[in-house]
């Protein structure tokens, strides 16, 4: 094998922490408790589009808001576990190879989670240390497109671009690439 042949490791998962990711990070409370949480418009769409490449996979730390979470992630057809972030990296490596995972997420935690598995992504409203030790920064907040960009990138980096001139929907209403 010649020297300048550069093998590039392919990703096969995709985790999103959703608190701070999918939502804005703000919780709206009542006198009864949490009662709603704000998510992007764009994130699902974008996360469409690289079904076909990667296992996505949702995780949420939020006990009391949890199902508010489950009933958005549930909405999207994508699977959603409630994980500790300190418990993370753990379930990560017990269920997905972390050297063949991304992970994106946006907490004071989460880069120690960057650290373990092959590609760490944040979004811009993220803590700024796990900021400063992810792979890249998305230009844009959670639930302001910020998965949507990820997913971007995603596609760009490590499959092929996405080029919206040239889109088509399959049966079930997935946009994809015109071939």
């Amino acid at each position: 094998m010649s020297d300048d042949i550069i093998i590039k490791k392919i990703p096969k998962n995709l985790i999103l922490d959703v608190d701070g990711v999918l939502t804005d990070g703000t919780y709206h409370y009542t006198i009864d408790g949490k009662v709603a949480k704000i998510f992007g418009p764009d994130d699902n769409d974008a996360l469409c589009l690289l079904k076909k490449y990667l296992t996505i996979h949702m995780v949420s730390g939020d006990k009391r808001g949890f199902d508010i979470t489950k009933k958005r992630i549930d909405d999207m057809k994508f699977p959603i576990d409630l994980v500790s972030t300190f418990d993370r990296l753990k379930w990560i490596t017990d269920r997905f190879n972390p050297e063949e995972t991304i992970y994106m997420g946006d907490g004071i935690f989460d880069a120690s989670i960057f650290n373990g598995v092959m590609y760490g992504i944040a979004p811009a409203n993220a803590f700024i240390t796990t900021k400063q030790h992810a792979n890249y920064v998305t230009p844009s907040r959670g639930a302001d497109s910020a998965v949507a960009e990820a997913c971007l990138h995603i596609l760009e980096k490590f499959f092929e671009p996405f080029d919206p001139l040239n889109l088509n929907v399959d049966s079930v209403g997935v946009w994809q690439n015109k071939k």
